[in-house]
């Protein structure tokens, strides 16, 4: 255990690039998801047959196939077809992409169809146009409920990041399994492992924890004894985004 925490500290550098980019991974990979997830989630809501057969067809192909062999075929098919190589890096990041996104599109997908449908009447009544009504009445309302949704794919996204170890990135796991080969510290660098990737989980839960409660607030919700508790009617609240657009 000595050894071993000795050469930790020697090979503090080394950690901090494997945790940057263990960071970047999750990070760079959760907005690359949440952006295909809204674009996937909206088309599947869409009126138009094309867009709903396109959504459908990307969200079941990437929920149905594994991350692990999508990673892989990113990284070690797809160059025999192209002649382009990705970098591990870029390659984890659009594998954690395009299989979070697909998850997420049916978070958004069933946020926006859980609105109550009196808010959309409302919006009509009040002459709201198709785009208005989605960016100023249905999405701040179905947004709250689909952070919870979220966070958890962001744990999830996170908890997936030693993945990238079997394409040769640098992250923390290939530090810590390089640390371990070198001491044969099995159990502490595991360990360290573990402490870390929890402390990380911990820290977005509490940040997406405060996005949700200010999300809360935007929308005149508070909570009370456990229980949620509207502030303004549904009327009210959608009278107010019209009367803002203007």
């Amino acid at each position: 255990m000595s050894d071993f925490l000795s050469a930790f500290l020697d090979d503090l550098p080394q950690l901090r690039s494997g945790l940057w980019v263990t960071l970047q991974a999750t990070v760079l990979g959760a907005l690359a998801a949440l952006l295909l997830s809204f674009a996937l989630g909206l088309m599947s809501v869409s009126r138009l047959l094309v867009p709903r057969g396109v959504s459908r067809v990307v969200v079941e192909f990437f929920r149905g196939t594994s991350l692990y062999i999508q990673l892989f075929w990113l990284y070690y098919a797809m160059p025999t077809l192209t002649g382009y190589e990705l970098d591990p890096l870029l390659c984890g990041v659009v594998a954690f992409g395009l299989n979070y996104g697909a998850y997420g599109a049916e978070v958004v997908r069933g946020a926006i169809g859980s609105v109550p449908r009196g808010q959309y009447e409302a919006a009509v009544a009040l002459n709201m146009s198709p785009l208005h009504r989605m960016r100023k009445v249905i999405l701040p309302q179905a947004w709250v409920q689909m952070i919870p949704s979220f966070t958890n794919l962001l744990i999830q996204l996170l908890k997936c990041t030693p993945l990238l170890w079997l394409i040769s990135a640098a992250d923390l796991m290939t530090v810590v399994q390089q640390l371990r080969d070198r001491t044969g510290e099995t159990l502490a660098a595991y360990l360290t492992l573990l402490v870390i990737y929890f402390v990380l989980a911990y820290a977005l839960t509490l940040l997406m924890n405060l996005l949700e409660r200010s999300a809360k607030r935007r929308l005149g919700l508070h909570t009370g004894a456990g229980s949620l508790l509207r502030s303004r009617s549904a009327t009210e609240a959608v009278a107010s985004a019209a009367g803002g657009a203007r």
